[in-house]
């Protein structure tokens, strides 16, 4: 499965071996991860909610066009919904190539178009209460 929305924590030697074929030159990891501290605020964790049958049709429309825009393999995009602490998985995303140029510059795109496009909502839950992240700006919960 190469578009994926689970609760689950991610199995890299799985993910990985949706892609391998012999073509293949090199893979490039992009792994998101809860991180302690957002905008100044110390983050306790982050709750992602999702429209998930949406979700996983726009990351393989995501998918398709990087393999139409840049010349890779293959692409896989991963995303984590539920309650998530510090330190754990929330998204995942490889792209193989016969080099790693185009490697690298189909996986910097595709996390910025799965950052846009793709419906997955997060929450931020800090020492100073609870926010909405909307892009890169914080919207306190009512």
């Amino acid at each position: 499965m190469k578009a994926r929305i689970t609760e689950e924590p991610f199995d890299l030697n799985e993910a990985l071996s949706y892609l391998v074929v012999p073509e293949a030159g090199g893979y490039v990891f992009f792994l998101g991860k809860v991180r302690n501290e957002n905008h100044g605020r110390k983050v306790k964790k982050l709750i992602y909610e999702t429209y998930e049958e949406m979700a996983v049709k726009e990351m393989e429309k995501i998918r398709n066009e990087a393999i139409q825009k840049f010349p890779i393999l293959d692409m896989l995009i991963w995303h984590r919904y539920g309650e998530l602490g510090v330190g754990e998985d929330t998204i995942l995303i490889i792209a193989s190539g016969k080099h790693r140029k185009e490697a690298f510059d189909a996986c910097i795109w595709a996390i910025d178009e799965v950052k846009r496009r793709v419906p997955v909502w997060k929450r931020e839950v800090t020492e100073e209460g609870t926010f909405w992240i909307e892009g890169d700006r914080l919207v306190p919960e009512e």
